[in-house]
Formats: structure tokens, sequence, C-alpha cells
């Protein structure tokens, strides 16, 4: 689990400065002491908070990088409102009505947790399907 800017902020702040300063150790004990419905953090992540800090002036996190995905906010809800009214609908329809490509469209589902799934009826029950049953099973 990651920890927010204020829980980075709140390390900082536990592990003190001049004649007030904290091992690693003391702060990741006392953290995970006042936070127990947090995931417990390590010693390791005090370390790596303290550095960012002392690094970059900072304990944000850096910008993602990699290819920013192609539609604006709109064309992302009408994408996924579209799916919602119509769940039978395919990645080339969706785009083709919000001006997308089909890898588009999937990188959006898949950041909005959407996951492709097409029914495939294999096997279905006709009318004298019973009647052909009951005769195999009292046929010795």
């Amino acid at each position: 689990m990651r920890l927010t800017e204020t829980e980075r902020i709140e390390v900082l702040m536990m592990i003190g400065f001049g004649d007030r300063s904290r091992t690693h150790r003391e702060v990741c004990v006392l953290f995970n002491e006042t936070h127990p419905d947090l995931t417990p953090i390590s010693q390791s992540t005090v370390t790596r908070i303290e550095n960012k800090f002392r690094d970059l002036g900072h304990v944000r996190d850096k910008p993602k990088t990699g290819r920013p995905l192609a539609l604006d906010e709109n064309r992302q809800l009408d994408a996924v409102l579209m799916v919602q009214e119509n769940p039978h609908s395919t990645f080339v329809e969706v785009g083709s009505q919000v001006s997308a490509s089909k890898s588009t469209v999937s990188r959006l589902f898949r950041k909005h947790k959407f996951h492709p799934y097409k029914v495939h009826l294999i096997q279905e029950l006709s009318d004298d399907d019973f009647d052909r049953r009951v005769q195999f099973c009292e046929t010795p």
C-alpha cells in the first residue's frame, strides 16, 4: 500500500531534526502504533521517504512516464457509458463512436477495470432432450 503525501510528511515530522531526532527504526514503530489501521511500514520506507525529501525537497511521487491516454475526459466518459448501456458492444464499435482506435479503447477499459467477455453458447437443451434422457436411463 502506498502512503499518501500527508502520511509521508507525518513520517518526516516523526523523524524530527536537531536535538529531537529519532532513528528510522523508532519512527517505523511510532508510525505503526499511531496508524494501526494502515498496512505497517518498514524501516526502509522511512529511509526512502527521508532520502526523497533530502534529494528533491518534497515527498510527492514523480510524474508517471509513458504515453498518456489519447482520449480527453469527456470521450472517456462517453465510452464507459456506452459499455454500461450496451455491455455487448465491441472495442471497435465503441472506438468508432468516440473516434479512437481499438487499442486506445482497450487501454481505457483496463484502466477502469472493465474486462472483455463474450458469451459462447456451446450446448443448448431442446424440447425433446428430456424424453431422450429418460429413455436412455430406462434402457437396460
